[in-house]
């Protein structure tokens, strides 16, 4: 499992750990409109996985985030700038 799959795998599993959320989650699925959050929750959830990951997301990179892939390779390009790869 590469770094993107793994940091993917990880925000599925915090997503099926949200109560409100009653269905199967796949990279594709979009966030706030498949899984019914509205923008208070998501950004909770956005600022539980920047501790989880020890990331900031700016909101300019925010708006662009649909899906959990999006989110997972924002993630994954923040971490690499941090360690400089």
């Amino acid at each position: 499992m590469n770094e993107l799959d793994t940091i993917a795998a990880e925000i599925i599993k915090a997503i099926n750990a949200l109560p409100q959320v009653q269905q199967s989650v796949t990279q594709d699925t979009n966030i706030a409109r498949d899984l019914g959050l509205d923008s208070l929750a998501v950004m909770n959830f956005v600022m539980t996985l920047e501790d989880q990951f020890d990331v900031s997301i700016s909101m300019d990179k925010l708006a662009d985030i649909k899906t959990v892939r999006d989110l997972a390779d924002a993630i994954a390009e923040l971490k690499r700038h941090q360690t400089g790869t």
